[in-house]
């Protein structure tokens, strides 16, 4: 699953102030779909993993969206559907209530309680365990106890996590959020449930997790020999359309191309630069869909070339994105016209000017702007097929704006690029990417633009006046009002033009005449709706 929050391009979401986001379309889902699960069973590419636990996992996605079910998912218009849960609701959008619907077990046969989630968020938010996923419960009263500046914490739980019977769980924020729910869905591996069985042997359950998904482990995970998961009798939520999984590692994703025209593996993820082949090579059995990803350029703030916003501007209106998509990616990304993707609940697009190609403007903005002496560099990580990309950019710089020296400069691998990104040894343009895990353009806009983001190191760029709004939106008393304010918000960055928008993102899979009814959508590919031919 090419889940990745920054800086890499893909490789791998009103009386009485009830926040339940009903207004915005939620649906109840469905408690017992009845049936049974399908018949045959179908091989997926994956990485290999890193771990199976769910706060634990970086690159697990989607042998962990097989063997768990989520809250709520978020539906292809935006819309809130619950799974687990049965209702999540608050008068204030500080104080939450999560319902969770009675009779749900996980695969070794204990029940499903609000319980299970307040010890699993305690574990993934508890500082010294180490878990990739306790930044996602941040936002929850008692997260700072748990993660002191200094020394070990004094608790082990959220004191804004409580378990008040088997089916209700009160969550405290430490501020108002109205995109709390968004951050219930899948991508979010923190807010999964675990069973006490988990916390008896827990390397053993990393090897072979137990969970409240449509499919369960049969047999612990080996490094390097896949994983197969089998329909789970008593899931109570929508049956498989498959009787089993069999997710096959791969370190090369050009070797997983080749093994689904093969037909030695069902499904894989294709590399965006494998685009136009497949399109000759699968036809009707491509898949792609447009992710909550955001590809853009950075730049260094923190020095004085770029200080210039007209400068700033003068680069974007300088690159012709329709004709680098067209030439490079055969038309799969969509040009970026703001900040934040459509795929983002309430996200508008057409709103960044100096987004659209303008040459003879660039070239007059530059000149107001003092011009460019020297050489101009875009640095990015070699290895992962941008090449192309660079290359066309610089070209397009060197001749639209008349700039004599523009080089696309890789690094060596993702671990120089990486380090010299984190290091502020980068003094030109740089390529970037980020990757929303929950479809709110709360989750681009803090990640980006505000001091804490995971990728402020992306822009250099925090704002007062924007951390207002921010603020603002996400105490809003619903989602169109916090879309307004976070749209208002993007109005306010773009004003001060940090960064540079290229595309919003697209992921791409490819299958084999196996399989039917591949769907993808705001969280990825719907593993459990897929049906084996014949």
């Amino acid at each position: 699953m090419p889940r990745s929050p920054m800086f890499t391009a893909p490789a791998s979401l009103s009386s009485a102030l009830v926040l339940a986001l009903v207004c915005s379309g939620c649906s109840g889902g469905s408690n017992d779909s009845g049936g049974s699960a399908g018949t045959g069973g179908f091989s997926v590419a994956v990485a290999e993993p890193d771990h199976l636990t769910p706060g634990r996992s970086t690159v697990g996605w989607d042998q962990l969206r097989a063997l768990f079910a989520p809250l709520v998912k978020v539906d292809a218009k935006g819309g809130i559907s619950y799974v687990q849960a049965k209702s999540v609701t608050s008068t204030d959008a500080r104080h939450w209530t999560i319902k969770l619907r009675p009779g749900w077990k996980f695969h070794n046969g204990e029940a499903v309680t609000a319980q299970s989630y307040a010890d699993a968020w305690n574990a993934t938010a508890y500082a010294p365990n180490g878990w990739a996923g306790n930044g996602q419960l941040a936002g929850i009263e008692g997260y700072a106890a748990l993660n002191p500046a200094k020394g070990k914490p004094r608790t082990r739980t959220l004191s804004g996590v409580k378990a008040v019977d088997a089916t209700t769980l009160d969550v405290t924020l430490t501020s108002p959020d109205s995109q709390f729910p968004l951050q219930l869905t899948p991508s979010q591996l923190g807010f999964y449930p675990m069973p006490k069985a988990a916390f008896k042997d827990p390397k053993g359950y990393d090897k072979k997790p137990i969970g409240n998904g449509p499919f369960r482990m049969t047999s612990a995970w080996k490094a390097d020999e896949g994983t197969t998961v089998s329909a789970y009798a008593a899931y109570r939520g929508p049956k498989p359309k498959s009787s089993a999984i069999t997710f096959k590692s791969y370190a090369d994703l050009n070797t997983a191309y080749t093994d689904v025209q093969a037909g030695n593996i069902d499904l894989a993820y294709v590399p965006v630069s494998k685009y136009g082949q497949a399109k000759a090579d699968f036809g009707d059995r491509l898949h792609t869909y447009d992710a909550p990803s955001l590809e853009f350029m950075g730049l260094p703030l923190q020095g004085r070339k770029f200080d210039d916003v007209r400068l700033r501007r003068a680069l974007s209106m300088a690159i012709d994105r329709s004709a680098v998509n067209k030439a490079i990616y055969g038309g799969l990304y969509t040009p970026a016209t703001s900040l934040t993707p459509s795929s983002e609940v309430g996200a508008e697009t057409g709103i960044c000017d100096a987004c659209e190609y303008d040459p003879a403007a660039a070239k007059k903005l530059l000149k107001e702007a003092g011009g460019w002496s020297g050489e101009l560099t875009i640095t990015y990580p070699g290895g992962l097929g941008l090449d192309e990309l660079y290359k066309a950019v610089a070209n397009q710089l060197r001749q639209n704006l008349d700039i004599a020296d523009v080089r696309a400069q890789p690094t060596a691998d993702w671990a120089e690029f990486s380090e010299k990104a984190f290091g502020g040894k980068i003094t030109g343009l740089n390529h970037s990417h980020w990757g929303a895990l929950y479809p709110s353009m709360q989750a681009t806009l803090r990640g980006i633009f505000t001091e804490a983001g995971g990728c402020q190191v992306c822009s250099h760029y925090s704002d007062g006046d924007v951390d207002k709004l921010l603020q603002r939106a996400d105490s809003a008393p619903d989602t169109a009002s916090a879309a307004k304010l976070y749209n208002e918000a993007q109005r306010r960055i773009l004003q001060d033009f940090p960064v540079i928008p290229l595309f919003y993102g697209s992921y791409i899979y490819a299958s084999t005449p196996r399989v039917t009814g591949v769907t993808v959508g705001p969280a990825d590919v719907e593993l459990s709706r897929i049906s084996v031919v014949g």
